[in-house]
């Protein structure tokens, strides 16, 4: 299924593949979800998606998917989400007592889409863990991590913990416990004995999709404050386990963030040796459209990872919508670009 044996001397940067958006996300509560809805019907319409378990994800194919964070240093800060407050009787919460525990949380927005999958990175990180060990010739999956401490818009909801250079230290050390560090491809292994991460990019120093057999990949998706923060003292990334979305020209330049799949540069940056991921769909606007204009213009851009919250069909709404490649591995391919 996730096996391409002719391939294995293929770098890891010349195929293209499609994973899901916000992965661990769960539906909310359709009480509270109307009840938001009276006051925000184009805002809620945005996040009216969910998904299914990692695991279920991994067996469809896919080999990419998104994890949001948030730090909570000492546990509880996003136990009582205000949501169960302004709707009774919804289905019960963290019946474990999960969020009471310190450590990095997951889940999409604080106190109204709360609801995941894996509400702990540690438990996230183990269902990946337990599938990586049953399917250990899986090819690479690319895993990008967004770091959530943005003040909210509306004062009413919980304002997260801001991440800080020890909360990134605490961050690579989960991958790194949970993981172990051999079924990660860090930074230092694509450097090697290049002077710059970038150099090594440029030189098409990516491993082969043998040597990246088993193995997780993963991307910061954050720029500005917090990339930066995550950056300083570890030049080229060196002694991280995070690659950072960091501009071309840049020494730690290796994958970066594009949404726009419309966006010419990819294809150059693509071209050059950089990992590039970007979105066929956001917001369900293209699914309640119908329209495959941007997963048509990802495919060609060359970018190697292309997002979706529709790897299946809606069952929020009517909608034919559905994004794969065509022929028998649905979700993977040679990239296009490469292609003599």
């Amino acid at each position: 299924m996730l096996s391409q044996p002719n391939n294995d001397d293929l770098p890891i940067n010349k195929i293209q593949v499609i994973g899901s958006h916000n992965s661990y996300k769960q539906a909310i509560d359709p009480k509270l979800f109307r009840m938001m809805q009276l006051r925000d019907s184009v805002g809620m319409s945005k996040i009216d998606y969910d998904h299914i378990g990692f695991a279920d994800q991994l067996n469809l194919g896919l080999l990419n998917l998104e994890i949001d964070v948030y730090s909570d240093e000492k546990g509880g800060k996003y136990a009582h989400p205000k949501g169960l407050q302004w709707v009774k009787d919804q289905p019960p919460f963290d019946p474990n007592g999960e969020m009471l525990e310190p450590g990095f949380k997951v889940f999409h927005i604080t106190d109204l889409d709360f609801r995941s999958n894996c509400l702990t990175l540690k438990d996230g990180l183990r269902q990946l863990k337990a599938w990586s060990d049953a399917h250990p010739d899986h090819n690479p999956i690319f895993i990008t991590i967004e770091p959530k401490d943005e003040k909210p818009k509306n004062p009413v909801f919980t304002t997260p913990e801001i991440f800080t250079e020890k909360t990134f230290e605490d961050l690579d050390n989960e991958f790194l416990k949970y993981l172990g560090k051999e079924n990660i491809i860090t930074p230092d292994q694509v450097r090697g004995k290049y002077a710059t991460l970038e150099d090594a990019v440029l030189h098409d120093n990516w491993p082969t999709l043998k040597q990246a057999k088993g193995k997780f990949l993963f991307i910061l998706d954050a720029k500005e404050r917090k990339k930066d923060l995550y950056i300083a003292g570890h030049p080229s990334l060196k002694g991280r386990v995070l690659f950072a979305n960091a501009d071309a020209g840049t020494p730690e330049a290796a994958m970066m963030i594009l949404n726009n799949p419309k966006d010419n540069a990819i294809k150059d940056l693509v071209k050059k040796g950089y990992i590039i991921r970007t979105r066929a769909d956001g917001d369900t606007k293209e699914a309640r459209e119908n329209d495959k204009s941007g997963f048509e213009a990802a495919k060609a851009s060359g970018a190697q990872i292309i997002t979706t919250d529709y790897y299946q069909k809606s069952t929020h709404f009517k909608s034919d919508y559905v994004v794969s490649f065509d022929g028998e591995s649905k979700y993977f391919r040679l990239n296009p670009v490469f292609k003599n």
